[in-house]
């Protein structure tokens, strides 16, 4: 009804604005002169409640009109814009025109940069993001790397640390791209990587000054998505890492999340072999003892063979571990740091209690196996048949490894053949008074377990 009012109230004014009549696009402001001006509002007036409800189908033909000849005329021309294109999109079966389509709604950001670029809260550098993830989303394999590094960079050069959290995030992926296309770029990657975890440490501790919880959360979600994506990228080699982070940790070793994050990046990157792993371990345990830096000190010790602090420290790490599998990790290093101090007692102890926080876990079950083989002959080193009965328990962990984790299946079934090719013959068993084929036997010794003979 107001629509009506206003387009008979805009009619009453036409024959005298005629003479005068000049499109916004023309003379530079928002919605014209004469004539035109009320085509501009009379066609805005039209395809916002149309768009609104989300019939792009009848709204299109009035917003085309007022995206060419009064772009400055309102911001709803664009926000309303994005969606119409991309309903066109969606619903444009012929690839060719598909792909003239999605330029056309780069075109649509491209203005609003133009006409509403200078806008304090959604400006350029968030709708240059915005752009350039419907740009991803929509030419897919397609994507020109160049192409979008080339919009992303302008915007994080002229933003700084106050770029829009999507537009790094797509300044990065686009510097990922590149390098994946041409490996010499590994050096640039890296570099564009740290200017924008820069940028986002730089924004998340501004969130967190402002009390800005909603903030805080936006940001650390794009910069775990940022490690992430560095971390898988292959340009995170452990020397690489060692070499962009050493002398970060020793400019921030009282920063507690840094550190963390450090860690967490360099364990994602299977580098916690590296000095600066370890260095950054110990740095936040002296802080905050926590199960990733005390885990960190555990394998630093493993690296001087220190295996009695190493032990202490993974320890230290399953009471604070809140993670089953993570907690399985850490008791199954510790079966094996006894099993190599020949404690085979205590490596199964261990082994246990990894498989107890994790069933689907087979390395503690192919550890205990092997355990089993290798004493074979120290539990019964008199009896040679008996000696070679062991390898029925080991052939038994070994069945249960492959059971419950396929990782182990390829190792556990060469196992299990090389086992059985050396357990006491039919005629051994026959001559043998503690065995009897398809009763059990139990295994003496520290192992101490019951098998059954096949």
């Amino acid at each position: 009804m107001k629509i009506k009012v206003l387009l008979l109230a805009l009619g009453c004014t036409m024959g005298t604005l005629g003479a005068y009549a000049q499109k916004g696009v023309d003379n530079g402001t928002q919605f014209g002169s004469g004539e035109d001006s009320v085509r501009c509002i009379t066609n805005i007036s039209l395809f916002v409640p149309y768009a609104k409800a989300g019939n792009f189908k009848d709204a299109q033909e009035f917003w085309k009109i007022a995206y060419d000849e009064c772009p400055a005329a309102t911001k709803d021309i664009y926000l309303y814009g994005v969606r119409i294109v991309e309903w066109q999109i969606a619903n444009e079966k012929d690839p060719a025109k598909k792909k003239e389509l999605v330029n056309k709604l780069m075109e649509v950001y491209d203005k609003r940069v133009k006409y509403f670029g200078n806008d304090r809260r959604y400006g350029k550098d968030w709708i240059v993001g915005h752009k350039a993830s419907d740009y991803v989303k929509y030419m897919g394999k397609e994507v020109d790397a160049n192409q979008l590094y080339t919009w992303t960079k302008e915007v994080v050069d002229q933003f700084g640390n106050k770029t829009e959290a999507l537009a790094v995030s797509m300044f990065t992926y686009a510097s990922l791209l590149k390098m994946q296309a041409d490996p010499n770029l590994k050096d640039q990657y890296i570099q564009d990587y740290l200017k924008a975890a820069s940028i986002l440490e730089a924004q998340l501790k501004a969130a967190e000054a402002a009390n800005n919880a909603k903030e805080v959360k936006t940001v650390q979600a794009y910069a775990e998505n940022l490690e992430n994506g560095f971390a898988n990228s292959g340009a995170a080699d452990c020397e690489t890492l060692q070499n962009v982070y050493a002398s970060k940790v020793e400019e921030k070793k009282d920063d507690l999340d840094f550190l963390k994050q450090t860690i967490a990046l360099l364990r994602r990157s299977r580098c916690q072999e590296s000095e600066v792993y370890f260095t950054a371990s110990g740095y936040a345990y002296a802080i905050e003892p926590t199960a990733e830096s005390a885990v960190g000190l555990a394998k630093q010790a493993v690296k001087k063979e220190d295996y009695a602090t190493a032990i202490k420290f993974f320890e230290e790490a399953v009471t604070m571990e809140t993670d089953p599998a993570t907690k399985a990790e850490d008791y199954y290093m510790m079966g094996l740091l006894s099993y190599d101090q020949n404690s085979y007692s205590k490596a199964r102890e261990y082994c246990r209690k990894a498989i107890a926080e994790n069933a689907n876990y087979g390395a503690p079950w192919m550890l205990i196996g092997k355990m089993y083989a290798a004493t074979a002959k120290s539990v019964y080193p008199d009896d040679a048949v008996m000696a070679r009965a062991v390898y029925y328990a080991a052939i038994d962990k070994f069945e249960k490894a492959r059971q419950v984790d396929e990782t182990c299946a390829e190792e556990a079934a060469s196992l299990i053949s090389s086992y059985r090719a050396h357990l006491p013959s039919n005629e051994e068993i026959f001559m043998h008074p503690d065995l009897e084929k398809g009763k059990s036997v139990t295994i003496g010794g520290w192992i101490g377990e019951s098998v059954v003979v096949r």
